[in-house]
């Protein structure tokens, strides 16, 4: 165990000196990614430079759709019963390690259901449970919030590409047809290997924390930081203004509204395949709206839950421009060539889940990212004879894989933690190198 420690801390040394903030990383792999195309793909420098600037705006739809996942999940994290039910979560753990290793499985446990519910639950839940255990070390605390995001969200209820080729009428559905989800993400591989990956990240937390005199503790200036909502006080005048930003009503009505468009959209669209994540960000808006109990509560929620949407703003159109340059140089093609290249029918699903890995780490989107690499991809699996469903999963698991060193999904969690990505690296780099070996040991010998 102590071997890990220092392993880790020794990271964490190379980070904090070496790995700059997170915007800065996005300029980097912006750069790489130009000389790759350039160097790589033969684009003339114009054409990349094009492609870049314009894809900076290719994205807006999606980085609305996130910071909305953040703000309403934020707003909804600030509201009297959910509060509650982080307080209780917290007080589950006994000690430091205790504390990493609930804070681990709640992360993977949360992202299995939903990713954005565990990006924003788990962020919430790091102030709870370093105010019942001051003694933790933070980092890994913080670390072990975002394992969720690496670990679980894609083999789970919200993974899009699973979902995605089970829907009737999906891009790819003359090629593919439909792939039902009991063979993906109910099969009993992608639920074995889930198991395996949460029970070994879970143990990992607990290995790593380390003794108590090595810890690093929460700064008492975040701790500060980190101080509970006070709603705002009623002014003693009366006036119809002040009833109605002071009342329950419009906010009754707008959470009964809300509830019943929610009820008959499930109801009208399949149930809970009908679910996506503006469906998502309509009933978490709701539920805020709904148990904060008042406009004055809410606008105040509000802008709390605002002060931490400035990393998505910033740097979400630098990451669209990488995106870009992906989309339009035909760079995604020539890397997934070489990965192709090198496969055979056993060895393509662990091809394909360290190729997407690989791209995951330039393109950070599931979705989107999908749409350009399924064609050629499903096209191989085809002539070399493999399953369908093994290359979606084979992309599922790798596309989340470098989530867990890639600072892009990290920023809420770390606005919210007043960290920088480079202050958790050591800790996931050492998670990253276990999970890794231990998902392409098991799609080599699916």
């Amino acid at each position: 165990m102590e071997t890990l420690v220092r392993i880790a801390e020794a990271l964490g040394r190379f980070s904090a000196r070496f790995v700059p903030s997170s915007f800065a990383i996005a300029v980097l792999l912006s750069l790489l990614t130009m000389g790759l195309a350039m160097g790589w793909a033969d684009t003339p420098s114009g054409r990349v430079v094009d492609a870049w600037g314009s894809g900076f705006w290719e994205l807006l739809t999606f980085s609305m759709q996130m910071a909305l996942v953040m703000f309403t999940g934020y707003l909804l994290a600030l509201t009297r019963p959910v509060r509650g039910l982080l307080e209780h979560l917290a007080g589950l753990a006994r000690s430091p390690r205790g504390a990493v290793v609930l804070m681990a499985s709640v992360s993977m446990g949360l992202a299995y259901i939903n990713w954005g519910l565990s990006l924003v639950a788990s962020a919430m839940l790091v102030r709870f449970v370093v105010r019942r255990q001051p003694d933790v070390d933070y980092r890994l605390l913080v670390a072990c919030a975002y394992f969720g995001l690496g670990a679980t969200w894609h083999a789970g209820l919200s993974a899009s590409a699973p979902l995605l080729v089970a829907t009737p009428g999906h891009f790819l559905e003359k090629q593919l047809g439909i792939i039902p989800i009991d063979r993906t993400l109910f099969s009993p591989f992608n639920l074995g290997l889930t198991v395996a990956v949460v029970g070994g990240l879970t143990l990992l937390a607990w290995a790593l924390h380390p003794r108590p005199e090595r810890a690093v503790r929460v700064n008492p200036a975040i701790l500060e930081q980190l101080k509970d909502f006070e709603p705002p006080v009623r002014p003693s005048e009366k006036s119809a203004a002040v009833w109605m930003d002071y009342s329950p009503l419009l906010n009754v009505v707008f959470g009964v509204l809300g509830l019943v468009w929610f009820g008959r959209h499930l109801w009208l669209n399949g149930g809970w395949k009908a679910i996506n994540l503006n469906v998502v960000n309509f009933l978490f808006l709701t539920l805020a709206v709904l148990l904060h109990g008042t406009p004055a509560r809410l606008l105040k929620a509000s802008e709390e839950a605002a002060s931490v949407l400035h990393g998505i703003v910033l740097q979400f159109p630098l990451y669209a421009g990488i995106y870009g340059i992906f989309k339009a140089t035909g760079l995604t093609e020539r890397i997934g060539q070489l990965f192709v290249s090198l496969s055979t029918t056993q060895t393509f699903p662990a091809i394909v889940y360290l190729y997407s890995g690989v791209v995951n780490y330039f393109v950070p989107s599931g979705g989107s990212k999908w749409a350009i690499e399924a064609p050629y991809l499903l096209q191989a699996a085809q002539t070399l004879g493999v399953a369908p469903e093994k290359v979606v999963l084979a992309y599922a698991w790798g596309d989340m894989a470098t989530d867990l060193i890639q600072p892009f999904w990290a920023l809420p969690l770390l606005a919210v933690a007043r960290l920088d990505f480079k202050d958790i690296l050591g800790f996931l780099l050492v998670a990253f190198f276990v999970y890794l070996p231990l998902v392409t040991l098991a799609f080599f010998l699916w």
